[in-house]
Formats: C-alpha cells, sequence, structure tokens
C-alpha cells in the first residue's frame, strides 16, 4: 500500500495560486529529508510569487540543497541580477552531478521562458519527468503558438495522471489558447471583410456572434476545469 503523499494539499493551494495560504499551511509533520526540501521549495516559491524576493535570498544560505539554491537563483533573476543568474543556471546545469536536478531544470524553463528564449528554455524541460516539467512545456510550446505539441505534452501529463491538478490547468490553459487563436483567425476575417463593402453584413453579423460564443466557452471551460481541480 502506497504511503500518505503529505504535500498534497501543499501542492494544489501552490499549483492554484493560494500562495499565502500555501506559506500558511506549511508546518507538515513526518517529513523525511527530501519531502522537507521539496516543501521548503514550495514554501520559498510562494514568497517569490508574492514578490518577497529578498527574503528567499535571505534565508537560502550556501549549504541548502541544490532544489532550494535554483529557487534562490529565479529570486536573483527576478530582483534585476539577470545576468548572474542565468551564468550560474548554466555553469550548475552543464555540472554532471546536479544538472540534472528537475527543480534546477524546472527553474531553468521558467528564467529562459522570461528570456523568450523558448529553445534553450526546452532544451532543459522537454525531456520531462516531473509533471511540473511537463506542465512548464505546455506553457512554453503555447508561448511559441504550437499548440500541437502542447497537446502532445498534455496527453503524457493525462496519462501519468488526468485528475491531477496540474493535468487539469494545462487543460485550460491549451483550451484557452486554442479557443484564442481561433477567435483572433475571426476577427481578422471580420477585418478584411468589412474593409469590402456593405454586402457582407451577414457575414459580419455570424462573424460577430461567434466571437460572443467562443468567449462564452472560453470562460465556462476555464471556469468548470478550475472547479473540478479543486474538488
Amino acid at each position: 500500500m502506497a504511503s500518505p503523499d503529505l504535500l498534497f494539499n501543499l501542492r494544489n493551494l501552490f499549483y492554484l495560486g493560494a500562495y499565502q495560504a500555501a506559506i500558511n499551511n506549511s508546518d507538515v509533520p513526518g517529513l523525511d529529508a527530501d519531502a522537507a526540501a521539496e516543501r521548503d521549495a514550495i514554501v520559498f516559491r510562494s514568497y517569490i510569487a508574492l514578490g518577497s524576493y529578498q527574503l528567499v535570498i535571505s534565508e537560502i544560505d550556501s549549504s541548502a540543497a541544490t532544489s532550494l539554491q535554483a529557487v534562490k537563483l529565479l529570486a536573483l533573476y527576478l530582483t534585476g541580477d539577470k545576468e548572474g543568474a542565468i551564468s550560474s543556471l548554466k555553469e550548475w546545469l552543464s555540472d554532471s552531478a546536479i544538472g540534472s536536478n528537475p527543480v534546477l531544470r524546472l527553474i531553468a524553463g521558467i528564467v529562459f521562458m522570461h528570456e523568450q528564449d523558448y529553445n534553450e528554455a526546452l532544451k532543459h524541460t522537454h525531456s520531462g519527468g516531473t509533471l511540473d516539467l511537463h506542465a512548464l512545456n505546455v506553457q512554453i510550446f503555447i508561448k511559441m503558438h504550437r499548440s500541437d505539441y502542447a497537446e502532445k505534452q498534455l496527453k503524457i501529463m493525462q496519462q501519468i495522471d488526468e485528475d491531477h491538478t496540474l493535468t487539469q490547468l494545462a487543460n485550460a490553459w491549451l483550451g484557452i489558447a486554442v479557443v484564442s487563436n481561433f477567435t483572433v483567425q475571426c476577427c481578422d476575417i471580420l477585418k478584411f471583410h468589412l474593409c469590402i463593402g456593405p454586402e457582407t453584413c451577414a457575414l459580419t453579423s455570424y462573424l460577430m456572434g461567434c466571437r460572443v460564443a467562443l468567449r462564452s466557452v472560453k470562460l465556462i471551460s476555464y471556469s468548470k476545469t478550475l472547479l473540478k481541480s479543486t474538488q
């Protein structure tokens, strides 16, 4: 029988953006060393999400686990020390002893995605290994306007755990991206026909209706997914 996942609730709070709640509920008893390091990484990433970069930088010292050092680099990057953070990231990623650390690879993906260097980000995240990495791949491919590749990543996540909060969120991200892109295409067609002349009124009315309907579908789909992920 599998042991209970003591960090399940903490992870879900973080994934759903309840960062302060994650911090407030981080005192989880009975954690081994690996789980404690994961807990600390979630807590410090929550502080980063709330903008408390200096707190993270001051609290994580040189003796901390690799995963926490990686989180500290993210905080340094977001304070403006981009060059130093990226230099350290590249050095650590090339180190065979720690380069495969999933949190280090995740932070590398986040940083290079911020830099809009998507190919460099994917170099470190594309092999996956965790749902967090696959979810980040979905986000990167969406930013690259490659919903086909994002869908492949989503399918991998669904095979691993279809009901996982990250899988549900990734499904929502992809659905919104696809609908949004289609809406933009409809609007481009609408603009083109508006320039042609008044004889296109019927098509214009139809496309406007499509735009409203697609917007409604997008909001309904997103709401349903978020509700399901919290159950």
